[in-house]
């Protein structure tokens, strides 16, 4: 039995997809890890489950200085470019979100969700960035 191309799709069958999910959450962790020791470079990696459940990974000392590295960086990058890509080894990687967006999402996930506290706008927002994860 060999192996075969997937299709890249959303998985319809709800036990399938959490099947797939964790198999892969799993590999990507493994992928992440092995990246950071072979060959010495910081990674931090945050996987929300579409339940909301955080799974993260960090290679370094901290999350936060990860983050805080980043978060120089598209600052530098920012300032010498008013575009949102970011230019790295020859090709362009899209940055997603800001800084700022990026703490606020990860602190409202490690504290869990507090959905009274939050306002229409950051449930929509919430609901859309799930939305656009499952893609």
């Amino acid at each position: 039995m060999g192996r075969r191309k997937v299709e890249i799709r959303r998985i319809a069958d709800k036990s399938s997809r959490q099947v797939t999910f964790s198999k892969r959450r799993g590999g990507l962790m493994k992928k992440a890890r092995e990246l950071a020791v072979l060959c010495d470079v910081d990674v931090a990696l945050v996987v929300f489950s579409s339940r909301g459940k955080l799974y993260e990974f960090c290679s370094g000392d901290s999350f936060t200085k990860i983050l805080e590295r980043y978060h120089n960086y598209f600052a530098e990058a920012e300032t010498s470019k008013d575009a949102k890509t970011v230019e790295g080894n020859g090709s362009e990687d899209v940055v997603y979100s800001s800084y700022p967006e990026i703490v606020q999402i990860v602190q409202r996930y490690l504290r869990g969700p507090d959905i009274e506290k939050m306002s229409v706008t950051d449930l929509v927002q919430l609901e859309q960035h799930k939305l656009d994860l499952e893609r």
